[in-house]
């Protein structure tokens, strides 16, 4: 156990400030050598982790950053928020290349399928919307509106969309067989994510419990408990690995589980204040924490 502990990322090895109240998301990209990070200012930041060197502020949003996602070649990304638009990013010349509006409430969640070529939104006006990147037409390719109450996570693979609700469902859309299949929770679903392997979906929702869910028939393979999450939308991870569940929690800690034993291993005084969300790095057993409290952090392994 102990020897599992210490090869966890527990050691905060820097603390980024430059936001401006609350940080919602960080995303790292494919390479795991930048970070993304959107908060209620308005502003998405790109960062080294490593120097902690802020490389480029990306302005336009007229209200808070809700969600980010970052294309496979690192070229291109995407964000949301509350002022009801996609936004579309040149990485390194910070300008927006186009904008997808559509949605008539706060936009919760972005997500690129494997190409970058289509994006998908989910909004808190019931809808998820998918937009063609390459092309100049400005209408959505589609919409799905099973969602009966608030979209508030997806996961985009190959031909699926993955959707979490806070009608308490988490839906399966297969785009191109016009298939949906939706697993009830029974709590407001606040994030979904997909293990490695593509077998299961991982989703928290506000009863303080985070499930692991095998997608072939929608059973519960286990559940994650100890931490706090009743109120805001907070983002959990599994590792690169899919050894360990991570996640934020109301209460200022981050909480890391076995994932096969379901057992808590270890719980940090991350933040000062809700952490609302988590992004682990795609190859190393590095992470980073985002707050309320308006900070960034970046950690690493205790031997690192």
């Amino acid at each position: 156990m102990a020897s599992s502990v210490e090869n966890l990322p527990i050691e905060c090895k820097r603390t980024f400030n430059s936001h401006q109240g609350p940080v919602h998301i960080a995303r790292y990209n494919t390479s795991g050598d930048y970070v993304l990070s959107g908060g209620q200012d308005r502003t998405i930041r790109l960062w080294n982790p490593e120097t902690g060197l802020n490389i480029k502020t990306y302005t336009g949003h007229g209200k808070e950053v809700l969600d980010l996602s970052v294309t496979q070649d690192h070229s291109r990304f995407a964000s949301c928020g509350g002022d009801r638009q996609v936004y579309y990013w040149d990485v390194s010349t910070g300008n927006t290349i186009r904008r997808f509006e559509g949605h008539n409430q706060r936009i919760n969640a972005v997500g690129f399928n494997w190409e970058g070529t289509v994006l998908a939104s989910g909004s808190y006006d019931t809808t998820i919307r998918l937009w063609d990147c390459r092309s100049n037409s400005r209408a959505p390719i589609q919409i799905l509106e099973e969602p009966k109450d608030s979209v508030t996570s997806l996961h985009m693979a190959q031909y699926e969309i993955v959707s979490g609700s806070a009608d308490g469902y988490i839906r399966t859309h297969d785009i191109r067989m016009g298939v949906l299949i939706a697993d009830l929770i029974s709590h407001p679903v606040t994030s979904v994510c997909i293990s490695g392997d593509n077998n299961c979906i991982l989703a928290s929702s506000l009863d303080s419990t985070i499930r692991l869910m095998d997608r072939e028939n929608g059973g519960l393979l286990n559940d994650f408990k100890g931490h706090e999450n009743v109120s805001y939308k907070i983002h959990s991870r599994l590792s690169n690995n899919d050894a360990y569940v991570i996640s934020g929690s109301e209460d200022g800690k981050i909480y890391i589980w076995d994932l096969l034993e379901g057992n808590l291993l270890t719980s940090l005084q991350a933040h000062s204040n809700v952490v609302t969300c988590v992004s682990v790095h795609p190859r190393h057993n590095y992470m980073i924490s985002t707050s309320v409290d308006g900070t960034v952090k970046f950690w690493k392994p205790a031997s690192t």
